[in-house]
């Protein structure tokens, strides 16, 4: 057979070809814009510029086992929060709702009964930083101010001021004490801070708090139960109006 007449196959193409590579290309760019969108209002803060708590009818006290309930005294329903300082998805919950949370705290819709864990402590450089913070944190809450105690407890799992998991570095007490100021917290709380006075209470209540959680049937940190129902906070993000 010559060559003239062995068939040599050509490139082709067609209009339609060109349309439906296009609407593919648009449907995927779509899909991911979406879900960048998706994630965006997802971590987005719930009720953004409102801050801590604000009303002065708000009380914040330590109760047994270094739990601490910040509340109105004719608060509505009160919630058990679980959570670690060093623990991420607990940060994410704070950041999502946090603020809404202090405004239905400030309304008297709820009162939060903090239980402040520590067994991630193996994961801060310093080896005991969670434990340090929930000293740091019952520092706080013992002068009784409850407006310093809300804005300390989100400056803790605020993004800058968080310490990662496995890294290099954690706060200091006597950062942890600045933080306390910046929040408002007194000089006597600074000092109770700074000097570690309440470090090793906190390594008891933080255990108690281990084992009120176990029993509460959550799995793990963050946690939210309400009259013995665990609330699954992460993946609702209407639970604060809901409660």
């Amino acid at each position: 057979m010559s060559s003239k007449n062995k068939y040599t196959p050509q490139p082709e193409s067609s209009r339609s070809t060109y349309i439906l590579g296009g609407l593919a290309v648009l449907v995927i760019a779509a899909l991911v814009i979406g879900g960048v969108i998706w994630q965006n209002n997802r971590s987005k803060p719930r009720n953004d510029g409102y801050g801590g708590v604000q009303n002065s009818e708000v009380r914040v006290s330590v109760e047994d086992n270094g739990v601490v309930l910040l509340g109105r005294p004719d608060a509505a329903t009160t919630i058990d929060l679980f959570e670690d300082p060093m623990c991420p998805y607990c940060a994410e919950l704070e950041n999502k709702n946090g603020q809404e949370l202090a405004k239905a705290v400030d309304d008297g819709k709820v009162a939060v009964r903090y239980h402040i864990l520590n067994f991630l402590n193996r994961l801060s450089a310093s080896g005991d930083y969670s434990t340090r913070a929930v000293a740091a944190s019952q520092c706080v809450a013992a002068t009784g101010d409850a407006s310093a105690y809300s804005d300390f407890h989100a400056a803790l799992f605020a993004p800058e001021n968080q310490p990662a998991e496995n890294g290099d570095s954690d706060h200091s007490n006597e950062e942890l004490a600045q933080m306390a100021r910046d929040a408002g917290a007194s000089d006597e709380a600074a000092q109770c801070i700074t000097t570690g006075a309440k470090v090793d209470q906190a390594a008891i209540d933080a255990e108690a708090s281990r084992q009120a959680l176990s029993a509460s049937g959550a799995t793990g940190t963050p946690a939210v139960v309400q009259d013995g129902t665990v609330i699954d906070a992460l993946s609702n993000e209407n639970w604060v109006s809901q409660l």
